[in-house]
């Protein structure tokens, strides 16, 4: 098997250099040895798979369809070894991360710094910033993102549950009373967080349904910190991630309001680039993840 594999190499490598001596300087072999291989295989085949001047290399019908067969075959062996040795190895190298900024300062940092101590050869490139980040173009490894997947050339793995508050300041409520219906929002002020899914039209649920909610207020803004002490103040209803309206909600700055109505099933999701091996690196630290916020559940 090995030989018939050292065969069938040679007659891709050659191929892919342009020649037997391209091929030979290329993979530290001998072109004698590389001719071998390949009329080997030709006579193993019985077939002619490449026509040989002293010019021009080519391949005939037959080489055309087996290269095709035989370059896929031997890549998909290539990054099953990787992936082995991979899984072996420790994690190590450079890991460029993309994350929410508030969220990464305020929940994801003490997981991520608790996956550089276990993994020490790791380097962290850890980019928290509030706009949508192309993974690809920017080279990221992997993102963090609180949303459901929308873009099929990525691959998401749920990482933990995220919820939302809708919430009011005290003097807010004793104003203008507590919305017991999200549509009584629309008449109401309300904080608009434009980085949030929809910006001023808020999503709730009844009955198994979504409803949309369109509301206005004094303020938008790009920061759900900004939200969240503008909202504290008494100048609208907010919509915040649950990490973030906890602490002014444990401080009395925030009453949560319209509980029965807050949709359900928005996650934190570890998106990644279509790839057919996933480095070490990057499944070790989602791994890390999963098992972190487990034991440190997202309120």
């Amino acid at each position: 098997m090995s030989q018939d594999l050292s065969r069938i190499r040679a007659f891709v490598q050659v191929f892919d250099a342009g020649g037997f001596s391209a091929a030979a300087r290329q993979h530290g072999r001998s072109k004698a040895l590389l001719s071998k291989y390949v009329t080997d295989l030709e006579d193993y085949l019985g077939v002619r798979l490449m026509n040989r001047t002293t010019r021009k290399l080519s391949l005939t019908e037959a080489g055309e369809a087996y290269y095709r067969e035989a370059s896929g075959l031997l890549q998909q062996l290539d990054d099953l070894d990787a992936n082995i040795a991979d899984q072996t190895a420790e994690p190590r190298g450079l890991l460029r991360v993309s994350a929410p900024r508030n969220f990464g300062e305020s929940t994801l940092a003490p997981a991520i710094f608790a996956y550089l101590q276990k993994f020490p050869k790791v380097t962290l490139d850890l980019r928290l910033e509030d706009r949508y980040v192309d993974l690809v173009d920017e080279g990221i490894d992997v993102a963090l993102r609180i949303s459901t997947l929308a873009d099929s050339s990525l691959i998401a793995r749920k990482i933990a549950d995220m919820h939302v508050v809708v919430g009011g300041a005290p003097r807010l409520i004793e104003q203008v009373g507590t919305p017991k219906h999200p549509e009584d929002l629309r008449h109401l002020p309300c904080i608009v967080d434009v980085n949030l899914q929809g910006q001023s039209n808020w999503r709730f649920t009844e009955e198994g349904k979504t409803i949309s909610v369109p509301v206005t207020g004094p303020l938008r803004v790009n920061s759900p910190l900004a939200a969240r002490t503008a909202a504290a103040l008494g100048l609208g209803f907010v919509v915040l991630p649950s990490y973030l309206a906890e602490p002014s909600v444990q401080k009395g700055e925030l009453v949560p309001v319209l509980a029965d109505f807050l949709p359900t099933g928005q996650t934190l999701q570890a998106v990644y680039p279509h790839r057919r091996h996933l480095a070490g690196k990057v499944r070790a630290l989602i791994d890390h993840l999963v098992e972190w916020f487990a034991t440190h559940p997202i309120h």
